[in-house]
């Protein structure tokens, strides 16, 4: 994936929304609800009723919004310690005006109607989940649209408790909190406001630390994913602070371990979460792009722990030889992440390319992919952007091969002519002192295959 969080469309904007308001605590909405019920007669009462050119009713959502303060009321005034509950028919007309809000129109009602700060006082003082995951759900729903988000944005009182729900300890709730602030990052009108007041709220980053280390709720681990993958993407400064943070007095220090902590989130999504793991490979791929990760995936476990995992993943998740040609079709996007991340560690360490079963293992499959992608007939942009990153990344490792295991990868059938040849083709012109030293050390293993080599390509 590359980085394009500045320059995300408006269709794009408008997806993060939540579509569908259900949760782990009541049953599941899997279409848009009916329309709430007329309250007037008549075709043109009926007509004044409506929400712009919607179908929904100013009376019912006056009346839900109305309800929703009462519930809360009652709730303060009971003073008491317990969770609260919300009974089915508050549930479900609260869900509708949860649906509602992905409508203009609504967004644009609830604004005029400072829906903001009624949801912000129900959140500060909710004990309820679900109503707290509701809530922030038509929050998140509303700033789909600029307008409606630059209001509900510039709200100071309202972005600070957000933040803090990040602390929450309701998987649902989380997930509709961070889906909310990718969508407002997700904005250029917004996004400078919101990255100020992340920077400011130290809390936000050991929270997100958290929730990756201990979270194994595939859609939270996702968002929160996106999450980290768009600040860092817009803010290389917060990225820096956040790889360089001491953990103050009560907090534990490894729950401000950001790679370690994106690493346990990258491992449970292995298997379950394509997407998601395509997101923190380029999380990881972003940390290498300053001298503060470099000097972190250098020196400390981490890097090695990184190193390994994406060699995992790349050798055997992604480019098993009967797959490959279906993977580099429809995970592209995860080969080019883990590629360039392996090509930043390795310039960090190249020691950790010195045992020769990994060498062997992972080059097999550096040549596997550079056939495959010779042997391809349909071409497209990422296709092409990943066979740069793989040409470099066997120029790199082909600086410094030893005889022992072009031997190995010989005598295991992984360079034969035809990926020989093929590699050789990814390396001349640009990398020619890479070619030269592959030449070199092929002369001493397998001169007959070298001399193929020379003959093919003269240097």
């Amino acid at each position: 994936m590359d980085s394009n969080s500045s320059g995300d469309s408006f269709e794009e904007v408008e997806n993060e929304g939540s579509l569908s308001p259900s949760g782990t605590q009541s049953p599941v909405i899997d279409r848009n609800p009916s329309p709430p019920p007329d309250t007037a007669d008549g075709e043109e009462e009926q007509y004044v009723d409506a929400i712009g050119d919607t179908v929904y009713s100013k009376h019912w959502l006056f009346s839900t919004l109305t309800r929703l303060i009462q519930i809360i009321s009652e709730y303060s005034e009971d003073d008491s310690d317990g969770q609260m509950q919300l009974s089915d028919n508050d549930e479900d007309d609260l869900c509708r005006v949860w649906d509602m809000a992905m409508d203009k129109n609504v967004a644009s009602f609830l604004q005029e109607f400072k829906a903001e700060n009624i949801l912000l006082g129900v959140i500060a003082k909710s004990r309820c989940p679900r109503l707290t995951e509701i809530c922030v759900g038509i929050l998140g729903n509303i700033a789909c649209f600029p307008e409606t988000c630059l209001t509900l944005s510039q709200n100071e009182d309202l972005g600070a408790v957000l933040l803090l729900v990040l602390g929450d300890t309701d998987p649902p709730t989380l997930l509709e909190t961070n889906r909310l602030l990718v969508t407002c990052l997700s904005q250029k009108n917004v996004s400078l406001l919101w990255l100020h007041r992340i920077r400011e709220a130290s809390s936000v980053c050991s929270n997100l630390c958290f929730i990756m280390r201990s979270s194994t709720n595939m859609d939270l681990l996702l968002k929160v994913g996106e999450l980290v993958e768009k600040l860092f993407d817009l803010d290389e400064q917060l990225m820096k602070s956040w790889l360089t943070v001491q953990p103050s007095e009560e907090e534990n220090e490894n729950c401000l371990d950001v790679v370690s902590s994106l690493l346990e989130a990258a491992m449970q999504l292995r298997s379950e979460s394509p997407d998601g793991l395509e997101v923190y490979l380029h999380v990881f791929q972003l940390l290498t792009t300053v001298d503060e990760g470099i000097q972190i995936f250098s020196a400390s476990e981490s890097g090695k722990a990184v190193w390994d995992f994406v060699c995992e993943v790349l050798c055997e998740d992604l480019c098993q030889p009967n797959e490959l040609s279906l993977v580099l079709q429809e995970q592209k996007g995860i080969l080019v992440q883990a590629f360039a991340v392996l090509q930043a560690l390795y310039i960090c360490q190249a020691q950790w390319l010195s045992r020769s079963d990994t060498s062997v293992i992972l080059i097999g499959t550096v040549l596997r992919v550079l056939q495959s992608l010779s042997d391809c007939t349909i071409k497209d942009e990422q296709l092409q952007i990943l066979a740069e990153v793989t040409d470099e990344f066997l120029a790199d490792i082909c600086c410094h091969i030893s005889k022992d295991v072009v031997a190995e990868l010989v005598k295991k059938g992984h360079l034969t002519e035809k990926t020989c040849l093929t590699a050789v083709d990814s390396l001349l012109p640009k990398f020619k002192s890479s070619f030269q030293h592959l030449e070199s050390v092929l002369s001493e293993t397998d001169p007959e295959l070298a001399d193929v080599m020379k003959k093919k390509f003269p240097v």
